[in-house]
C-alpha cells in the first residue's frame, strides 16, 4: 500500500529506530544436547524448544508499506522419526495483481551435535536453502539441515515479507509436536486497526502497551514551513508454556481448525490528513464486494450462450421439481471440473460451457443461470471447505467454493454439478463446512446451515448357512443410500471389478466372493445395491467339538476408534448414519444351540447414539438384528467419554459368540 505524503515516511523511519526490537537467538545449552526425551510428552519424536516472530511495518517509496514478521524456531530431535523436521517449509503467496510477490529470507540456520561433550555447530550452506513453484498462486522456500541426527538440536531464522496490508500473517503457538515455550510480538502503528482473533484450544497469554511519541515535518503543500504530528504505536505480547502436540484423532473434520493459533484481520486503516478507510465487513458487505466483481455477478448474468441447449433439454418439461432435476443433470454430465476450487471464474462462462471443462464457479454459475433461465430462484452460496477452515468472521478471504441453491415450496436444495457423483441434498464430503453464505443480486445474503440432518443408511441382509466342518457360506446384499452411496461411487470411481472384488474379499477377512452383481451404479437417484454369494473358513472357530461364532461375522468390528483418555476436539461424523444387518443362520445337522449372547438395547443419551441387537434362536435357526444410529453430524468433545464407553459396549457386543454343540 503506497502513502505520498512524507509525514508518514518520516513517521515509519521514526518507528524502526525507536521501536524496533530484535529477536535474538539464546546461546544453545549442553543440557539441552544431552536430553534423551521429552520431559513432559515422552513419546514425542521432536520438541519445539521454542518458537519466537515478531511482525513490525516497513515502508519504501516505491512500493509503500510491507509487513515484515521475523521467525526463530529451535528443535530438538528425539526419535528417527523426528528427523523429517530438519526439512522445513513456509508456503508464500505469489499470486498478486497489485503487489510484488511475497518473499521468505532464511538466515542462521545450524545444526548443533555434542561430540565427546563438545558442542559441534554445522551451517547451513547455499544449496540447501530452495524454492520452488507450487502453482500460479504459490510458492514455497524450504530447507534441509545439515548434519541432523538423533540428538541433535537445530536452530534457523526466516522473514517473510509482504506488501498486502490487508493479508497479516497468522502465528501458529502449536505444532504436531510439544512446544515448550512460544512467543509472538506484533508492533503495529495506531493508523491500522487490526482485530485479534486467537484460536484453538490451548490459552495463550496476552499484553499490550500503547507507546506515544511526536516529531516535526515538512509541509507538502510548502516544504519551506513545518508541521507537527504525534502518533501512536500499540506493541503486543502474546505467550504460551508447554504447548501439546495437535495430534491427529478419528472423526476429525480437519485438524487446523483446531490449532491454537493468532491471526489478524484489518477493520480500517487512518493516515495523517488522509480519511478513515473502512475495512471491516458485515456478511452483506462481503456479499455486495464480491457480487459486483467482473469474475462473479457478471459472469452469472451472462444468458445468450445457454438458451438454445436450455430449450432442447426442457421440451416438454412442465413441474419445477423435473426441470431442476433435467437441468442439474445436464450440467453435471456436460461439464468436467478441473479440480480448481474458488467461487470467481478463471476463463469465464461461456469458454468453459464450449470447452465442457471449468473451475467450481463456471460449472456452478451455468447451473445458476440455467436454472434462472428457466424460472426457478437459485442463487450462489459461498461456503469454505473443510481443508479451508471454518470462515469465523466476515471477510472475501475466508472463501474458497462456491454452490447452487434452490428454493422450492420455502425449502432450499443445495446441488453442486462439479461432482459426476452428487444428487441434489448431497454435496461433497469437503463441502460441509459449518455454514455456507447465500448471496443474493441486490447484496442481502442468508446464512445456509451445511450440517446435514440427512440419515444416510447402509443396510446388509445375509443368508448363511455352518456347515459340520466350520465352513460357513451365504448370500449378501448390501443397500446404501444418500451419502453411503455417494461415498461408495467415488471411492470406487474407475476401479474395475477384479480389482475392486480383490480389495473386498481382503476387508471381509479373506472371504471368497463369486456371483457379485451391483444395481444402480449409474443412477445416482436410487440406492447402491450390491449382491454376492461368499464362503468363509474364517469365521467359526471349532474347540473340544463345539463350534464358536461372531453373530456379524466377517463385519465385526475388534477396536474401539476412540482409545484416548481425553478429546480435545468434537467428534465429527460428516452425517447422521444408520448402519442396519439382518441376518438368518442355518446351523448344521448334528448340532444344538448351547448359548447365544443376549438382547440388548444401548444409548447415549441426548439422541447422539443407539445401539439394538437383538437375536432369536428357534429350531436350526438364529435370527439377529443389529441396528447402530449415529443421529449427529457433529458431537462435542464433552460427550467423549460417553460415546466412548458407547463403542466399547457395541464392540464387546459383536464380539460375544454364538455357541454350537453336538447333539
Amino acid at each position: 500500500m503506497k502513502i505520498k505524503t512524507i509525514a508518514v515516511l518520516l513517521l515509519l523511519i521514526l518507528f524502526s529506530k525507536s521501536f524496533a526490537q530484535k529477536l535474538e537467538l539464546e546461546k544453545i545449552s549442553i543440557s539441552e544436547l544431552e536430553e534423551k526425551k521429552h520431559p513432559i510428552d515422552t513419546s514425542a519424536v521432536a520438541a519445539i524448544l521454542f518458537n519466537k516472530a515478531r511482525t513490525f511495518f516497513g515502508y519504501d517509496l516505491k512500493n509503500g508499506f510491507s509487513i515484515n514478521t521475523e521467525y526463530i524456531f529451535r528443535i530438538k530431535i528425539y526419535k528417527t522419526e523426528g528427523l523429517k523436521w530438519a526439512d522445513y517449509k513456509v508456503p508464500y503467496y505469489v499470486g498478486y495483481e497489485n503487489y510484488n510477490d511475497d518473499r521468505v529470507d532464511f538466515s542462521n540456520c545450524v545444526t548443533y551435535n555434542l561430540e565427546n561433550g563438545v558442542i559441534v555447530k554445522t551451517k547451513l550452506k547455499s544449496e540447501g536453502d530452495l524454492n520452488k513453484k507450487v502453482n500460479k498462486y504459490w510458492n514455497e522456500a524450504s530447507i534441509t539441515m545439515p548434519n541432523v541426527k538423533v540428538g541433535s538440536v537445530i536452530e534457523f531464522k526466516y522473514i517473510l515479507k509482504s506488501e498486502n496490508i490487508v493479508k497479516f500473517p497468522n502465528f501458529d503457538f502449536q505444532y504436531e509436536i510439544p512446544v515448550n515455550h512460544s512467543q509472538y510480538r506484533t508492533e503495529i502503528p495506531l493508523f491500522f486497526i487490526y482485530k485479534a482473533i486467537v484460536t484453538g484450544l490451548f490459552p495463550v497469554k496476552s499484553e499490550a502497551k500503547i507507546v506515544t511519541g511526536s516529531l516535526s515535518y515538512a509541509d507538502k503543500y510548502d516544504i519551506t514551513r513545518s508541521k507537527s504530528v504525534s502518533f501512536r504505536q500499540i506493541n503486543s505480547n502474546y505467550s504460551a508454556e508447554n504447548i501439546p502436540a495437535l495430534v491427529e484423532e478419528p472423526y476429525v473434520d480437519n485438524i487446523q481448525n483446531y490449532r491454537s493459533t493468532i491471526q489478524h484481520e484489518l477493520e480500517k486503516t487512518q493516515f495523517y490528513e488522509e480519511p478513515v478507510k473502512d475495512y471491516s465487513k458485515t456478511w452483506e458487505g462481503v456479499a455486495k464486494t464480491i457480487y459486483e466483481d467482473k469474475s462473479f455477478g457478471k459472469e452469472l448474468n451472462e444468458r445468450l450462450y445457454i438458451e438454445q441447449d436450455l430449450k432442447t433439454i426442457l421440451k416438454n418439461v412442465t413441474s419445477e421439481l423435473e426441470r431442476i432435476d433435467v437441468i442439474f443433470k445436464f450440467v453435471q454430465n456436460k461439464m468436467n471440473w478441473n479440480n480448481q476450487k474458488g467461487y470467481y471464474t478463471d476463463k469465464g462462462v461461456k469458454k468453459a460451457y464450449l470447452e465442457g471443462i471449468g473451475n467450481t464457479a463456471e460449472i456452478n454459475f451455468i447451473l445458476i443461470s440455467m436454472l434462472n433461465n428457466a424460472g426457478i430462484n437459485a442463487n450462489p452460496v459461498l461456503l469454505s471447505t473443510i481443508e479451508n477452515g471454518i470462515p469465523f468472521y466476515p471477510s472475501r478471504t475466508v472463501f474458497n467454493y462456491v454452490i447452487a441453491a434452490v428454493e422450492v415450496d420455502g425449502k432450499q436444495i443445495l446441488l453442486d454439478a462439479t461432482n459426476k457423483n452428487t444428487v441434489q441434498n448431497v454435496l461433497p464430503l469437503y463441502a460441509l463446512n459449518w455454514a455456507g453464505r447465500l448471496i443474493r443480486p441486490d447484496g442481502s445474503s442468508q446464512e445456509i446451515n451445511l450440517v446435514t440432518d440427512l440419515s444416510s443408511n447402509n443396510t446388509i441382509n445375509m443368508k448363511v448357512e455352518i456347515g459340520s466342518n466350520g465352513k460357513i457360506t451365504g448370500k449378501s446384499r448390501i443397500q446404501r443410500t444418500d451419502y453411503e452411496a455417494f461415498t461408495f461411487r467415488v471411492k470406487n470411481r474407475g476401479i474395475n471389478q477384479e480389482n475392486y472384488l480383490e480389495k473386498l474379499e481382503n476387508d471381509l477377512n479373506e472371504i471368497k466372493i463369486s456371483d457379485y452383481t451391483i444395481e444402480n451404479a449409474a443412477n445416482l437417484s436410487k440406492p447402491i445395491i450390491e449382491n454376492f454369494t461368499f464362503i468363509s473358513d474364517n469365521e467359526c472357530e471349532i474347540i473340544g467339538g463345539k463350534m464358536y461364532i461372531n453373530p456379524l461375522l466377517f463385519f465385526t468390528h475388534t477396536k474401539n476408534p476412540f482409545v484416548l483418555g481425553k478429546r480435545q476436539f468434537p467428534i465429527y461424523f460428516g452425517y447422521p448414519k444408520q448402519e442396519k444387518f439382518n441376518l438368518s443362520f442355518q446351523i448344521p445337522e448334528g448340532y444344538a444351540v448351547e448359548s447365544i449372547p443376549k438382547s440388548i438395547k444401548i444409548a447415549t443419551g441426548e439422541n447422539v447414539g443407539v445401539y439394538v441387537f437383538n437375536i432369536l434362536a428357534e429350531g436350526n435357526t438364529i435370527q439377529i438384528q443389529v441396528v447402530k444410529n449415529i443421529n449427529k453430524a457433529v458431537v462435542s468433545e464433552n460427550f467423549y467419554d460417553v460415546l466412548k464407553a458407547f463403542y466399547q459396549q457395541m464392540i464387546d457386543k459383536q464380539n460375544e459368540k454364538i455357541v454350537l454343540k453336538k447333539i
